[in-house]
């Protein structure tokens, strides 16, 4: 696992640092990006296996967006409030996994579970 590479936009910079560090037990590299334009730019130029993007930040259509431009990318979304709804509309859109932004370990877990599907809930 230590060869993956991930990008990680969070809006709670507060977290940042500590989701940071336990990912780097898992990633060889872990990106941290403040917009989904950085996101997408990190992306193309990086080429990690998996994107943990923050549902407080994007919408359902950057979800699909991403899977559709990024196909060989993991997207885990992440969000303050469990909301099944936009749980399953991120699901339906692309994402493999989704979790609450405050759990640490549920977040690395998906991250280091899914490098190597390439959105098998998208077709």
């Amino acid at each position: 696992m230590q060869s993956s590479n991930l990008v990680l936009l969070q809006s709670d910079a507060r977290i940042v640092p500590s989701l940071v560090d336990s990912l780097r037990s898992s990633f060889h590299s872990v990106k941290p990006v403040k917009s989904v334009d950085e996101l997408r730019t990190s992306i193309a130029k990086h080429q990690p296996e998996v994107a943990i993007l923050d549902m407080e930040i994007a919408s359902i259509s950057d979800v699909a967006r991403l899977a559709h431009e990024f196909p060989a990318v993991c997207v885990v979304c992440t969000h303050r409030l469990a909301d099944e709804t936009m749980w399953a509309a991120a699901l339906n859109a692309g994402a493999v996994d989704i979790c609450l932004s405050n759990d640490l370990r549920g977040i690395v877990t998906a991250a280091a579970r899914h490098p190597s599907l390439a959105h098998p809930i998208a077709a």
